[in-house]
């Protein structure tokens, strides 16, 4: 009975310890940072998808995109739109803070203090992108995208799951 209780919140420290994710934007210090979601993009033809994910720093917020390419030419450019549950937007303009490895492409937007107190409140939507790249043939898929807060890409009526992802739930823990 005695060895119940310690084995039981060493389990629960353990849980939220390997919860805990963290972003490192090129040599800084790591931040706290939710799960990296993963939105469904249905006009990028390569994967149909891309990897979300936001941490908090002591000036407000990070935002990381990654998604796959097919060369190494092919970026996220440009700004990026936050689109709010609540018909917010959020204008991320580029600071040219780009990484490629592996035939992905990573991009980190910021977030100024009052941008993550509209975070906190409301789920994010959708995120509007550009990828640009090299004018090759068969090269990689350039122009504008729409990736939104969707779990799969089909569902049907009668599933009453959640279809999207808590992100202002997670944002506020942080």
């Amino acid at each position: 009975m005695n060895f119940k209780l310690p084995l039981f919140l060493l389990l629960f420290v353990s849980t939220f310890a390997i919860a805990q994710q963290n972003i490192t934007v090129k040599g800084s210090a790591p931040f706290p940072a939710t799960q990296e979601y993963t939105f469904i993009c249905e006009k990028y033809a390569f994967t149909g998808e891309i990897k979300v994910q936001i941490a908090k720093t002591d000036k407000g917020g990070i935002l990381k995109l990654t998604i796959d390419t097919s060369n190494d030419k092919a970026r996220i450019a440009g700004g990026v739109y936050v689109d709010l549950a609540n018909a917010d937007v959020i204008a991320c303009t580029d600071k040219n803070v780009k990484e490629t490895t592996d035939g992905k492409t990573t991009s980190y937007y910021y977030f100024t203090p009052a941008e993550w107190l509209k975070l906190k409140k409301n789920d994010i939507y959708a995120v509007r992108f550009i990828i640009a790249g090299g004018p090759d043939n068969f090269g990689n898929q350039t122009g504008h995208f729409t990736a939104y807060n969707k779990m799969n890409y089909f569902s049907t009526a009668y599933d009453k799951s959640k279809k999207s992802f808590d992100t202002a739930k997670e944002i506020s823990v942080l």
